[in-house]
């Protein structure tokens, strides 16, 4: 299965093994962020890798679009959007395209910047629960996808969401805590953050509802 074929087939066997590999991968980089922070690793991979977890995977289509009117789709300055500013729920996600580009990350001075678009690499993303389990230390990245209108051919990305089982309770280890780096955020479970997060607005900052004073 490559997203750079003119004709694909998935086969329902393939994309569970492709999920599969790439929950893997997810957990690989878990384990060096981790690490990183002075955590053990199966803090974060156990949540992927448990029978109960939430992830998902999912293949977006940007057909290529002509019409570029204000009318056809939502815009931002003169550019149109294909899916809005937003931030992932989940702990981690892993992104790959089929080399088109249109995918944008907002840096912290409020610049849009374009992601290289390489059908050979992953783009890693920080979820929202990532943010809260490592108390702002790692944290949950605002993109967005403009629209396919500079290619003569359409974009397709495959995501694949790292998520918790349903009832795990989101916080952040004693191990990152200190009595001048209190936690920033209340204890919650993912089904509760997940109900949420679609009860509103897909631009909206949706941890701020659970940031303590």
């Amino acid at each position: 299965m490559f997203l750079t074929s003119k004709r694909m087939f998935f086969h329902s066997s393939t994309v569970s093994r492709y999920v599969e590999v790439v929950r893997g991968l997810a957990c690989e980089i878990l384990g060096v962020m981790a690490k990183g922070i002075g955590v053990p690793p199966s803090l974060f991979t156990t949540l992927l890798t448990d029978h109960d977890s939430d992830s998902l995977f999912r293949l977006n289509h940007y057909p290529l679009v002509t019409d570029t009117s204000s009318s056809s789709s939502f815009h931002h300055g003169n550019a149109p959007i294909g899916f809005g500013e937003h931030s992932d729920p989940q702990i981690l996600t892993l992104l790959t395209s089929n080399g088109v580009p249109g995918l944008q990350i907002l840096l912290g001075n409020g610049v849009w910047v374009p992601v290289n678009s390489d059908p050979k690499a992953f783009c890693v993303i920080v979820g929202d629960l990532l943010q809260v389990m490592t108390n702002g230390r790692f944290k949950s990245v605002r993109h967005r996808a403009m629209a396919n209108t500079s290619s003569r051919e359409c974009r397709l990305s495959m995501v694949f969401f790292g998520g918790p089982p349903p009832q795990t309770i989101i916080t952040c280890p004693p191990q990152l805590l200190k009595p001048n780096k209190p936690p920033l955020y209340k204890p919650f479970t993912w089904a509760e953050y997940k109900s949420h997060t679609y009860a509103h607005r897909l631009g909206e900052t949706r941890l701020d509802h659970f940031k303590l004073p």
